[in-house]
């Protein structure tokens, strides 16, 4: 089997999903033991993003997320850009959305998020004016998404992490994002999705925080790497550094307006060929699409392959609104563009082989993992 290109760059989800999976496994044998503590865990969600859990009929959601590799650019670009930058102005908006993106697809509103910022050289701490930019970004993406941050933790661990020259240090980051669900009928379990089912993409800002390794392998080939111009005027560091937008307002703007979704689906990991997440035997006719974003574009320049692109990047869509035929999917769009969102209708959901057809390009995709 050939491996995807975002495969040879260090990022194989063929190798990961086996552990993914197993660990679900394990995690489904222990459900049964925080009942002692009057905790439900819910266990029939077919479209999970977090853990949605039940005390005295309160419902939450917790989701844990890392960022990933974004920061090695920011790292890249601070230390060869001679701007003065950090270039970490983002970061923590990123890292805090990644997980708030998530938790949000189970139809919950991010109300604490706590982090993690581990180092392989404690000598990173030091750098004040990082460390200022980044901590004042993670306060920039718990105010998108809603969210307090009342604790934390920041290891050092010397012996596990070490950077990829010509970066001699970068941290790995993640977080945990808790939502409440309320009321209770905001619950999305993605159960009900199914055929004829209409599909709303919200387009996304750029790059976000998937694909990153395919960006690097390919940005480090160039002759001036990552200050490589792009024909907007930004370099390809500047443009890859764009944060993350939140959805988390549009998700409770389109609730509180009594929008019942079907499903909800960030456009991460795997693409387009992610819109196929659901296990069950449906086929996504993608008819429609937005604008691709120029970094795309410039990795189509670069050679990658029109697959690999659309099996790696979000390709201009960062979150999917499953909704039932019967809505009036304008009135829909209006109230997203009036919470400052870019909606448009890009496909349906129709009986038949889990696969997805993107008739823009003429191309059929394999789901998550394939």
């Amino acid at each position: 089997m050939n491996r995807s290109e975002y495969a040879q760059a260090g990022v194989d989800y063929t190798r990961i999903e086996p552990f993914k999976q197993q660990m679900i496994e394990i995690g489904k044998k222990t459900l049964d033991f925080s009942k002692a503590r009057g905790v439900k865990v819910w266990d029939d969600i077919m479209h999970t993003h977090g853990a949605v859990f039940e005390y005295q009929r309160l419902l939450f959601c917790q989701t844990q997320e890392g960022l990933g590799n974004k920061n090695w650019i920011a790292e890249w670009m601070y230390k060869n850009a001679g701007t003065g930058r950090t270039y970490y102005e983002g970061i923590g908006i990123d890292t805090v959305l990644m997980a708030a993106n998530d938790n949000i697809a189970q139809g919950a509103r991010p109300i604490i998020y706590t982090d993690e910022v581990a180092v392989g050289d404690d000598a990173w701490f030091q750098d004040e004016k990082r460390a200022t930019d980044l901590a004042n970004s993670f306060r920039e993406g718990c105010a998108l998404a809603g969210c307090s941050l009342p604790a934390g933790e920041s290891p050092a661990l010397r012996y596990l992490l070490k950077s990829e020259p010509p970066v001699s240090s970068a941290p790995s980051l993640s977080g945990c994002t808790l939502g409440i669900i309320n009321p209770r009928k905001n619950l999305v379990t993605g159960n009900s999705l199914g055929p004829r089912d209409i599909i709303i993409g919200a387009k996304s800002s750029g790059l976000h925080a998937n694909g990153i390794s395919l960006v690097i392998k390919r940005a480090l080939a160039l002759s001036d790497q990552f200050l490589t111009k792009l024909p907007n005027g930004n370099t390809l560091g500047d443009e890859a550094l764009i944060p993350t937008l939140s959805y988390v307002a549009l998700i409770e703007g389109l609730q509180e307006e009594g929008v019942n979704f079907s499903a909800l689906l960030p456009g991460t990991g795997d693409g387009i060929g992610k819109i196929a997440f659901d296990k069950r035997p449906y086929t996504y006719r993608i008819h429609s699409w937005v604008e691709v974003p120029i970094l795309f574009q410039f990795m189509r320049e670069l050679g990658v392959s029109l697959k690999d692109c659309l099996k790696t990047f979000n390709w201009g869509i960062g979150y999917y609104l499953f909704v039932p035929r019967y809505y009036n999917i304008h009135v829909i769009i209006d109230i997203g563009r009036k919470l400052g969102y870019d909606l448009v209708e890009i496909g349906i959901v129709e009986e038949g082989e889990r696969k997805v057809i993107f008739e823009p390009e003429n191309i059929t995709l394999p789901p998550p993992g394939e």
